[in-house]
């Protein structure tokens, strides 16, 4: 495949887009991607179909803290072509939304195949929602089908299917387990008998295959509409870094109703690459995963790799096998780089989001400081801009907002209402990140726009406040927010998870003078918490470290502990 320049020279534009230059940018990217060799006229279900036909023993194994199950992806493929038929039998026709709200377990990846061999567009929804939270995606999706086991450890899903408010649209509810709700139709009737859906018909490559709704840690969440082109083009890039292949098994932590379980869940239908899925965040038995299935890759935050780290150290597990963690949803201190390394790992960050995964990664090769100081290369078709306030790119090294695009990227939200403030002319995706580009394509995100603090007129980088905090010995992890204050108009306050000990301003002044930056840049508030509120993405939620700074302001500049 052909490459594109990672960033781009032409002149700002309004900042308007009207739906029908949007429609207009995205028909001539798209044209531009099929030229590429980006694009194919294969749809996800021909590329099962293919997979079954090439790499049928690559294994999937689903693991909990009690037992362990492990298939193969002729098994799944064929338990999802029964699950196709019934779901046709419900009614089900190419194009209906069929929502999965299941836990990582062998019905999470059948329900995916079956939609697909369906026809239908998948909907994953993360498990730790509530009645309400599923009620909203669902109407908004127009869901025709939703599935969900009866209980998964302390959630009640029957209670909360009670609960639901789910409109007109939605028609069946399919329900994984002994117990069903009234109403509902059981798994089994719906793998019931042995005939396998005939191919979906009318499909294209440039619908919509996958629905999937922001974590909302900002706001109502929006549903981020990707095609089988789009997804596909992100699972190959796997291939296209030499990050895994049949020789390879990942180990998957990552929740199945984020983007990243989505793509995990299908990961080994391109490469072949064998799949360990853990339903839940455990350390301990993440290392033994990694011991008894040799996993060779991972993906997540910082604060697995650090819990990878310390569990093999307390529990004896040989971890040797592990040769690569990449890192999303948050920076690296570059200590916990250099300790991967020694116990030969490699961890390297990359960019990405539910609208545009992983259009930056660092290579394998990359040095120690590309890996935890910058967000990787811009490579494989997409593309960056850094633009000002009025959309004009910036010299290359200097700080703007983060304009994306690329064959990965969304095609829009399911409510077009939300696409004109999304996209900027061209049918660049704005980010709301800020960041810079290097010359040699390494793109660094510095911050969220609206995470910037304005201390008297001065803008001050969350994200730079952040990794100085990070260099102290006991800050295991620290949150910076603005604080509401009466002479400056805003303070940085700290939220801070300490390896033991205590920490006060004083102490913190001490460092950031070290590191010779401004001292107003040094937190006038720190607050002491035993962990930080997150979404399932791993993302710190700082909505709720301002909504407690609002709640119970405070006098500056003392240490509060837990």
């Amino acid at each position: 495949m052909s490459g594109t320049p990672t960033a781009s020279t032409a002149e700002g534009t309004a900042a308007v887009v009207t739906p029908e230059q949007l429609r207009r940018d995205r028909a001539l990217l798209r044209d531009r991607w099929y030229r590429e060799g980006h694009y194919s006229s294969r749809t996800v279900a021909e590329a099962l179909e293919d997979a079954g036909r090439r790499v049928p023993g690559t294994r999937f194994v689903f693991a909990t803290e009690a037992e362990t199950i492990t298939v193969t992806l002729a098994d799944v493929l064929a338990l999802g072509r029964r699950a196709a038929a019934g779901l046709r039998r419900l009614g089900v026709r190419p194009g209906d939304v069929v929502a999965v709200q299941i836990p990582n377990r062998l019905e999470l990846v059948v329900s995916y195949f079956g939609a697909w061999l369906a026809g239908a567009v998948v909907l994953p929804i993360t498990h730790i929602y509530g009645a309400a939270e599923v009620g909203v995606i669902l109407r908004d999706a127009g869901a025709k089908v939703l599935i969900l086991p009866d209980a998964w450890r302390s959630i009640d899903f029957v209670e909360r299917v009670a609960g639901l408010d789910a409109g007109p649209v939605l028609e069946h509810v399919v329900m994984i387990g002994e117990r069903t709700a009234p109403g509902t139709v059981p798994w089994s009737t719906l793998l019931d008998g042995t005939e396998e859906a005939p191919p979906p018909e009318g499909g294209h490559a440039d619908d919509v295959c996958a629905l999937i709704y922001t974590s909302g840690t900002t706001g109502v969440p929006k549903g981020v509409q990707h095609t089988h082109n789009t997804l596909l083009h992100e699972l190959r890039k796997g291939d296209l870094m030499n990050e895994a292949g049949p020789d390879d098994t990942r180990l998957i932590p990552w929740p199945s109703g984020h983007v990243a379980g989505l793509l995990a869940a299908c990961s080994g239908i391109v490469g072949g690459t064998d799949t360990v899925h853990m339903d839940r965040w455990h350390p301990a038995r993440a290392v033994e995963l990694v011991e008894t299935y040799r996993c060779t890759i991972t993906s997540g935050t910082p604060l697995h790799v650090e819990a990878l780290l310390r569990a093999a150290e307390e529990h004896g597990r040989d971890i040797s096998s592990l040769r690569f963690v990449q890192i999303g949803a948050a920076g690296v201190p570059p200590a916990l780089v250099a300790r991967a390394d020694d116990a030969g790992i490699v961890v390297a960050r990359a960019y990405g989001s539910t609208e545009h995964p992983r259009c930056a990664t660092s290579p394998l090769d990359a040095s120690a400081r590309q890996r935890s100081l910058t967000d990787g290369l811009v490579r494989f078709g997409d593309e960056v801009r850094i633009v000002d306030e009025k959309l004009r790119p910036v010299p290359s090294g200097a700080e703007g907002e983060v304009l994306t695009r690329g064959p990965s990227q969304f095609v829009g939200y399911r409510d077009p209402a939300y696409d004109a403030s999304a996209f900027a002319p061209g049918g660049w995706f704005r980010t709301g990140d800020v960041g810079r580009l290097d010359e040699d394509g390494h793109l660094t995100i510095t911050d969220r726009i609206k995470d910037i603090i304005i201390r008297g007129g001065e803008n001050i980088a969350s994200k730079e406040v952040e990794d100085i905090l990070a260099t102290h010995p006991r800050v295991r992890h620290a949150a910076v927010v603005a604080e509401p204050d009466p002479r400056y108009g805003e303070r940085v306050a700290a939220f801070v998870v300490l390896d033991g000990g205590t920490l006060d301003v004083e102490e913190v002044r001490e460092l950031f003078a070290r590191h010779r930056v401004a001292p107003q840049k040094a937190p006038e508030r720190i607050e002491v918490v035993p962990d930080l509120p997150r979404a399932p993405s791993g993302k710190v939620r700082k909505f709720e470290l301002r909504d407690r700074l609002r709640a119970a302001p405070g006098e500056a500049a003392e240490e509060v502990r837990p």
